[in-house]
């Protein structure tokens, strides 16, 4: 069987995400938000999803790297006639005391070798491709209009020739840039050039002060700047993917829109922002949950819009083909619906750090015991509650060991919150909530497999519970925490280093994909236990499942290792990054050794 791998690269500027195809085409760019249309959505429809592509007269190949170190990415083209590169990025740096991120994509086109023919065609769309956007021609420009949407490209290369798409010689570096509301009104040349050395310099100096361990580390970098362009900075907000409607496996059905905030991930998001030492994001991350948490007058959704509202109707577009075929395509996401009850331990545990590390100016707080004294109401009315747990199920409800985990942690959360504040009455509640959690906890635990099942009354194993061991309600190093991880790994693990997140049936029937992000688990937890040795083999099994450009995709075959599921998954990024920082805090030895 072929192996299945996405080939795209993703560039971003913390204001909009675009995919580069190796095929040169932009097949994935929503605009003006990560949640809006797309205006290229050839990754779902290659005859409804507009396109953008600079491509020879002849037969080609290419080959994609991104320049080393930043989100800035170059794709290699070899035809017949010769070589050209096209430089993509989404400009950022900083100006004027702010951020510069405009919804701008610059294109630079340059020749290698021989005299390469191509043809650059443009041809955005609206409404996820029901409309094309009207062309109108200028002196240095073609303007694209639809309703609101206007957007304008930008180039020296002859207008006749985009306009007409004909092809031409490439015989100097040629810009086109492409912009959304406001045109580009300065030089193009120099802007272009100027836009993209401060965007490379930004970069860089961006990973040179992230605090990262020499244990895989070109792998963490990556993952490091993936992330980072997944925060919409406007708000703070972290969507889980740019993309929606890419198939758990192909003909699943199991096709998602993730480009919005799950509060469920709060938690390993900003761990693994702590570990690189990148508080900024930490700190408008932090703010996006806490106005969430204060807005909220009944039940926490489990997922929110970038802008933090609630409204994710789930729709399905009929007439658009799908990845590869696959549909249906889905805009917005029924698990809004959904009860999660983890997610008020998972807000808890996240600000945290504003009452109790020392970077926030917490003693100024005036609102203290309100914000805590909230949330664990809503653990109290709800630790009882079965939900449809961490992954979602839409038709049956449990008592997750996993909910009742979170509702544990963010007890603890909250006495040493109260603590600091030296609210006495609002630590004693959080500590009988935190018992009544464990007490749920307990009950799911099988002495006769010593495992912990994933709910009360329930036979089942999941990978969800390997967080009793990271979470520290398993001591490492006790027999049980070593126990329940045997049992773990002998019904969910696979051969080649993969977790399957269940194996039960679920609303769709069995999975047939593993979840990437539970085998970064699996690797954290046999750190955890002082399996260290079998925790680097295992990661090093897992860089192999990433595509050209050492990008991660949300699910993983396990005969084929192919790539499936929503690409690039941040959350994947996240769970490489937290056990690289687990396995190096182990090692913790000079690398000359």
């Amino acid at each position: 069987m072929v192996k299945h791998t996405y080939q795209t690269g993703l560039i971003g500027n913390c204001a909009f995400l675009a995919h580069v195809h190796k095929n040169t085409d932009i097949s994935w760019l929503c605009w003006p938000r990560f949640d809006s249309t797309f205006v290229f959505g050839s990754l779902l429809d290659e005859q409804k999803g507009g396109e953008f592509s600079i491509r020879p007269a002849s037969e080609f190949t290419s080959e994609q790297s991104y320049l080393e170190n930043t989100n800035v990415l170059v794709t290699k083209v070899t035809c017949d006639d010769g070589e050209y590169q096209i430089t993509d990025l989404a400009p950022r740096f900083f100006q004027y005391d702010r951020y510069f991120k405009p919804l701008m994509l610059i294109r630079k086109i340059e020749p290698i070798s021989g005299t390469p023919r191509i043809k650059v065609k443009c041809e955005p769309v609206t409404e996820y491709g029901k409309r094309k956007l009207r062309a109108q021609r200028g002196s240095n420009h073609i303007e694209y209009y639809e309703g609101e949407d206007i957007m304008r490209l930008t180039t020296d290369i002859p207008i006749t020739y985009i306009y007409d798409e004909r092809y031409f010689v490439l015989s100097e570096a040629k810009y086109l840039v492409l912009t959304y509301g406001h045109p580009l009104e300065a030089p193009l040349v120099s802007t272009c050039e100027t836009f993209l050395r401060e965007t490379v310099k930004y970069w860089r100096t961006w990973i040179k002060f992230s605090s990262i361990a020499g244990f895989f580390q070109e792998y963490v970098i990556r993952s490091a700047l993936a992330l980072k362009i997944h925060q919409y900075e406007d708000t703070g907000a972290i969507i889980a993917a740019s993309t929606t409607s890419l198939p758990e496996y192909d003909g699943s059905g199991r096709n998602w829109d993730y480009r919005y905030c799950w509060l469920r991930d709060t938690h390993y998001v900003l761990n693994s922002l702590n570990h690189i030492g990148h508080f900024q994001e930490m700190e408008k991350y932090f703010n996006y949950v806490a106005d969430i948490s204060v807005s909220e007058e009944s039940r926490y959704q489990p997922l929110y819009r970038i802008d933090g509202s609630k409204e994710l109707d789930e729709s399905i577009l009929e007439y658009l083909d799908g990845y590869k075929g696959n549909k249906p395509v889905r805009i917005g996401n029924q698990a809004n619906e959904h009860i999660q009850n983890d997610i008020y331990g998972q807000v808890m545990i996240s600000i945290m750090p504003l009452y109790t590390d020392h970077r926030f100016i917490f003693r100024e707080r005036k609102d203290s015991r309100k914000w805590i004294s909230s949330i664990l109401d809503r653990i109290e009315s709800t630790i009882d509650e079965k939900d449809a747990g961490i992954w979602e199920f839409r038709n049956f409800a449990n008592t997750h060991c996993y909910s009742n985990l979170f509702q544990w942690a963010g007890c603890a959360a909250a006495a040493k919150t109260a603590s600091t504040i030296g609210d006495k009455d609002l630590e004693a509640k959080a500590r009988r909530l935190q018992a009544r959690a464990a007490e749920h906890i307990e009950s799911c635990y099988d002495p006769v497999r010593k495992v912990y099942t994933n709910a009360v009354g329930s036979e089942h194993l999941d990978a969800s519970t390997l967080q009793l061991i990271m979470m520290g309600y398993l001591d490492p190093t006790s027999d049980r925490a070593k126990d329940h991880l045997k049992a773990l790994e002998a019904e969910l693990k696979t051969e080649n280093g993969l977790i399957y997140r269940y194996l039960h049936a679920d609303d769709f029937g069995k999975p047939k994909t593993t979840f990437l992000i539970c085998a970064f688990w699996y690797v954290e937890a046999l750190a955890c236990v002082g399996r260290i040795d079998e925790a680097v083999t295992e990661f090093e099994k897992l860089m192999k499942y990433s595509n050209h450009l050492m990008l991660f995709s949300e699910d993983v075959d396990e005969e084929t290792g192919s790539q499936w599921g929503n690409f690039p998954q941040a959350y994947s990024h996240v769970g490489l990054m937290n056990a690289a920082y687990r396995i190096a805090m182990k090692l913790d030895k000079p690398i000359f050794l």
